[in-house]
């Protein structure tokens, strides 16, 4: 009886060490929870056509910034996290263009909440989600930085946070290093 206590004990602690190495081989193998990049198939490719009625009249056009770095950045007034992010964007809007694209949203709440957050940039009402539907947004915020050339860079998910808006300089700071 004693052997066989003790051989049951050595299966389960054994089945325990499995577990944990088997545990740790996955969490070694993801990628750091501060990775801001989300994979997309627009990654690599040229940014879908932005245009459309501008938040404070006037046409916003995503071509008209050719040449710039542009953050797009898909916000409505009742989301949290997009709350969250604002102090964020307004700090990288020193060092990139901004373009803001309501999602599901009335222009009156969405012109409203940019004001309460400081915000100085364009954004583009998207009445019927068809521009969210063209970058594949699910839901608010989701941001994309555009190269000079027109091209998506980075995808982010979620609210930007400091981690992120120093992932997103990084990606400029290197596409500036490299000629584009």
């Amino acid at each position: 009886m004693r052997v066989h206590r003790r051989r049951a004990t050595l299966v389960t602690a054994g089945a325990a060490g499995v577990v944990a190495v088997a545990l740790i081989v996955v969490l070694a193998t993801r990628p750091p929870a501060t990775e801001a990049q989300a994979d997309s198939p627009l990654l690599g490719q040229a940014a879908p056509s932005l245009r459309g009625p501008g938040l404070h009249g006037g046409t916003v056009d995503l071509a008209s910034m050719r040449g710039q770095y542009v953050l797009v950045n898909f916000f409505a007034s009742w989301c949290g996290p997009c709350h969250e992010e604002a102090a964020e964007l307004n700090q990288l809007s020193h060092r990139m263009t901004l373009l803001g694209v309501t999602y599901n949203d009335s222009p009156k709440a969405a012109a409203a909440f940019l004001a309460s957050t400081g915000a100085h940039w364009p954004a583009v009402v998207d009445p019927g989600g068809q521009l969210a539907i063209t970058y594949g947004v699910r839901g608010p915020p989701e941001t994309y930085l555009i190269g000079p050339d027109g091209t998506v860079e980075a995808k982010v998910l979620g609210p930007v946070t400091a981690a992120q808006g120093a992932y997103l300089e990084g990606v400029m700071d290197r596409l500036q290093r490299s000629g584009q």
